[in-house]
């Protein structure tokens, strides 16, 4: 068939059309490797590497959430705190956000340092927060009364869907242009509460759990219906709900405190027809059902700790699963062992369509390059197979 551009091939797959081969997306964690692993593939440069990967999707970012993606990129952060987005504190290695989360930096990944709602806020810190953000709430003595005064951000602060304008006018067509929805309903609650609050709270005070999980829902509702307004053609949110083996709430638990708010903010994106890609981490397949209810189309990341014979079996007709290819193990592997994992992820949710052939997750610094090249070449082998 006719060569299809990466949004037609990508939008065809999701539909379950025939494409010329299936989709694939390959992110790095360190794109200092981008030079090694351009010379281990025979490119003329290391700029030849993201032509080579093909991936398919743009992810583009509201203002709101640059400083969670880019905490470390320092002119980033400066423009963002210009804007307002932001409040740099780089001699304590944390960046703030208008949620008035504290975010690590220099660490190599995502972590929250500072919590907003957790009580433990003094005035040099409440100053250092960007405009938007209560110092009421922050300073409060209790939590029912830091939540009762906490507000989320405005969705719409000047300029804060400048980044999706633009991609969306830049890149459609090149790529699927897709809103990031990283740091969902669910992790937002927990940013600005703490972790052990949270699950504390949903214990011992869930009134206070269910206020602040609906003034989160009520922001992403809004930032769903800019994405539909503004055209996009598939959304994306994300919350990690799974554990290596099992997901961090019971049933009963998820479907009282986390599907109602998800299926809020998944009936604007199913009212419009567009599809959804929802992110998490780990073992979800207790949940599969209640997201398949829910109105979900795309599972994003697929990981291994699930038998993906099994989702792809049972699922796999309600179900575009994306990645699966087993990043825990690929450090330990010989380039064949890779090649042949590889190969086996992909024929097993790739056998007739309805797989964006991925890594489970990005690929970290502890990956051979070796078994990088191994699994580049390997998914250029097989993607038009499966089908």
């Amino acid at each position: 068939m006719q060569k299809l551009t990466k949004e037609e091939r990508l939008l065809r797959t999701l539909k379950r059309e025939e494409v010329d081969y299936l989709p694939s997306q390959i992110v790095f964690a360190d794109r200092s490797r981008y030079k090694p692993i351009s010379q281990a593939l025979g490119l003329e440069s290391e700029d030849d590497l993201d032509n080579y990967l093909e991936n398919h999707i743009f992810f583009t970012f509201t203002l709101q959430d640059k400083p969670m993606l880019f905490r470390d990129v320092k002119d980033v952060i400066e423009d963002l705190h210009e804007k307002g987005y932001a409040s740099p504190d780089w001699e304590n290695d944390v960046v703030y956000d208008t949620w008035g989360a504290g975010i690590s930096v220099g660490i190599g990944c995502f972590f929250i340092k500072f919590h907003p709602l957790q009580g433990k806020a003094d005035q040099r810190i409440a100053d250092l927060m960007p405009p938007n953000v209560q110092r009421e709430a922050l300073l409060a003595k209790d939590i029912e009364t830091r939540v009762k005064l906490f507000e989320a951000p405005d969705p719409f602060m000047k300029d804060n869907f400048i980044d999706w304008e633009h991609d969306k006018d830049a890149f459609s067509g090149e790529f699927l242009v897709v809103p990031s929805g990283y740091g969902g309903i669910y992790e937002r609650s927990y940013h600005v509460m703490g972790w052990e609050e949270f699950m504390t709270y949903v214990a011992l005070k869930p009134k206070v759990v269910e206020e602040i999980m609906d003034k989160i829902t009520d922001y992403k509702v809004e930032i769903a219906k800019q994405m539909v307004k503004m055209g996009f053609k598939m959304a994306h949110t994300g919350d990690d709900f799974g554990t290596q083996n099992k997901g961090f709430f019971s049933e009963s638990s998820f479907r009282k405190l986390i599907l109602p708010r998800l299926k809020k903010q998944w009936q604007i994106f199913n009212d419009a027809g567009i599809p959804v890609m929802h992110h998490s981490c780990g073992d979800v397949e207790q949940y599969i059902p209640d997201f398949i209810d829910a109105g979900l189309n795309v599972l994003e990341p697929c990981q291994p700790c699930m038998d993906l014979k099994k989702l792809k079996r049972e699922y796999g007709k309600d179900l575009i699963f994306y990645g699966g290819i087993n990043t825990q193990v690929l450090p330990h592997l010989n380039e064949q062992q890779t090649r042949d994992m590889v190969r086996e992820t992909i024929r097993i949710l790739g056998k007739g369509g309805g797989h964006i052939i991925a890594p489970a997750q990005e690929i970290m610094n502890d990956v051979p390059i070796a078994n990088v090249k191994a699994m580049l070449e390997t998914i250029k082998e097989e993607r038009e197979r499966a089908i």
